[in-house]
């Protein structure tokens, strides 16, 4: 089961019978109470793609859940986001004892709205955030009565007003789980300042081995994996505590080494480039007066 393909799960509808749920009030839009799914099915495959978005608020979930190639992290959190056409896995017993909401969404529903195109800029769908959100009991009581809310607005008599109102709770709900993430990336100062730390201590490291001549600059996505933190979220939490990207460590560090070499060592500017993994000087000259408004020949002279 586990080399097979993944399956696809095409509409709400479809989902609904997965789970042995009663057809869906509405095409487009469902919200499902978790303390109605009491089992999956025996021959539910362990990978799956919905063709819909999945917002889910779930407590006591002992699942193992993987996003794409990443695990997701549900120590504590509660809360997960998921975009259509990605696959994920669940490796859970057949009887389901969790509890909370579910809030599925085709894209279809938000078509000539403001979320056709403001929901894919929201980070925490991404492969790369693989971190669940962590939410206070009263952070999770707000979020399930704006699911609540929702259902409540598709199982009333449908007017004109109806996908406008969905579409403003639906809007509220994802503007309050933006900030839920930003809020945990400075709360958890200690583990995130480790991050800081061993960050420092990788660049360190790379900077002075001859990975720079073999391999040439650190990529964002090398220093995410020796951190075992995603592209995306390594980014995020950095920009959060020190208002630059990974990338601009990076090079934060380059030109920190380069300043060494500049001015204690008689290398020239081509050979300083080339150890500092740079094919072309030229390169290496833009970067560090970009970021020093010197070139590298003005930065020497000036310890003369």
């Amino acid at each position: 089961m586990a080399n097979m393909e993944p399956f696809r799960v095409k509409t709400i509808a479809e989902w609904h019978q997965l789970r042995y749920l009663p057809k869906p009030e509405h095409p487009l839009i469902s919200v499902i109470n978790f303390g109605n799914v009491t089992r999956l099915r025996e021959e539910e495959p362990k990978s799956i793609i919905n063709e819909f978005y999945t917002i889910a608020l779930k407590r006591s979930f002992k699942a193992k859940m993987k996003y794409g190639q990443q695990e997701y992290d549900f120590d504590e959190g509660v809360m997960f986001f998921i975009s259509p056409s990605q696959v994920f896995s669940i490796e859970a017993s057949r009887e389901i004892k969790h509890s909370g909401w579910s809030l599925l969404v085709h894209p279809d529903f938000l078509w000539n709205t403001s979320l056709a195109q403001k929901i894919k800029k929201y980070e925490y769908f991404s492969y790369a955030v693989h971190e669940a959100l962590h939410l206070s009991e009263k952070e999770e009581a707000m979020i399930a009565a704006i699911m609540q809310n929702i259902e409540h607005e598709y199982h009333s008599n449908i007017d004109n007003f109806s996908q406008d109102v969905i579409i403003a709770q639906l809007e509220l709900l994802l503007t309050y789980a933006d900030r839920f993430y930003n809020r945990q990336f400075i709360t958890r100062k200690i583990t995130n300042h480790k991050i800081l730390n061993r960050l420092e201590e990788i660049l360190t490291v790379y900077f002075n081995s001859d990975s720079l001549e073999k391999n040439g600059l650190p990529t964002v996505q090398y220093v995410a994996g020796a951190l075992n933190a995603s592209p995306n979220y390594l980014s995020g939490l950095l920009k959060t505590l020190t208002g630059q990207s990974t990338q601009h460590h990076i090079h934060d560090k380059l030109i920190e080494k380069a300043k060494e070499k500049l001015s204690t060592s008689d290398l020239s500017v081509s050979e300083i480039a080339f150890a500092l993994g740079f094919e072309h000087s030229q390169s290496f000259s833009k970067l560090f007066k970009n970021k020093t408004n010197f070139s590298p020949l003005e930065f020497r002279q000036s310890f003369n």
